[in-house]
């Protein structure tokens, strides 16, 4: 399968959508499911890491948008339980090795690495997820985010997904990155490798992430560093009747680099009281 080739057509055919043309043609129908079927196969993924770089992969996110269009609804069952969607569960876990335990699900065009175990959870179409990573009970992996290899995703934690505009990064977790229990991560929001969120610890492309590492505040948005210990906080506003709190995330320390990951996993919990 030419790539090339195919993110040509996809792009000529988001062309026409976007001057009016909701028609797709017997090739144009190939296209798109070539697409998710290499998507699903882990052939090409929404979003690749090369010389410290994330690249989005607009043309892959306007496919599964089209799969949405040209794909009907079907009735099927899944054991006691019965569905209705347009597209289908995911197939492939022995071939992949990876673990499911009943009763997650992941969407076809959803890809996992050896070793990946999905307790019951949800991962969605065009998400990508590398080995050994653990996605547990009642965790959702959203449309195209990017989780890497080694990561712990504790129970209910929140990916979201993000699929408008194409150009838009996904959420991106980077290796080895721990999730405490109800973190919820969204709108592109990148965590960077072997960091640690706290439990309930809430992300947004527009929360304020405060730095107190290093002797006075410094405040970014949209990344978590490399091996940051993070936790869930307010910080004061004004407003015209007085004063509220606002949710904020700080950065109150790093993982120990000398350590391997489980131990300074472990002493980070214990030296900063972080819940999980």
């Amino acid at each position: 399968m030419n790539f090339k080739d195919l993110e040509f057509r996809i792009l000529e055919i988001a062309e026409r959508v976007e001057s009016g043309d909701s028609q797709f043609s017997a090739s144009d129908r190939d296209a798109i499911e070539n697409t998710i079927r290499a998507l699903d196969e882990g052939l090409i993924r929404v979003a690749s890491y090369e010389k410290g770089v994330w690249s989005t992969h607009a043309w892959i996110k306007h496919a599964i948008l089209f799969y949405f269009k040209i794909s009907e609804m079907v009735d099927f069952q899944v054991g006691p339980f019965s569905y209705s969607d347009k597209i289908p569960l995911k197939q492939n876990y022995k071939k992949l090795k990876v673990r499911v335990v009943p009763p997650a699900a992941a969407r076809f065009g959803s890809f996992m690495e050896p070793g990946v175990i999905l307790m019951p959870s949800y991962v969605n179409i065009g998400a990508y997820v590398g080995a050994g990573t653990m996605v547990d009970t009642w965790a959702t992996v959203g449309s195209c985010a990017q989780i890497g290899s080694g990561v712990h995703l504790s129970g209910g934690v929140g990916i979201g997904g993000v699929l408008e505009p194409a150009s838009a990064n996904p959420v991106i977790v980077e290796d080895g990155a721990f999730l405490g229990s109800r973190c919820i991560v969204v709108e592109g929001v990148r965590i960077g490798k072997e960091a640690v969120l706290a439990a309930n610890v809430t992300l947004t492309a527009a929360t304020p992430i405060i730095d107190t590492r290093f002797g006075e505040f410094h405040e970014h948005k949209g990344y978590i560093p490399e091996r940051a210990v993070v936790l869930a906080g307010t910080r004061e506003k004004k407003v015209a009747g007085g004063s509220i709190y606002t949710p904020c995330a700080y950065i109150i320390g790093e993982r120990k680099a000398s350590t391997d990951q489980k131990t300074s996993l472990n002493n980070v919990l214990r030296e900063f009281s972080v819940p999980i």
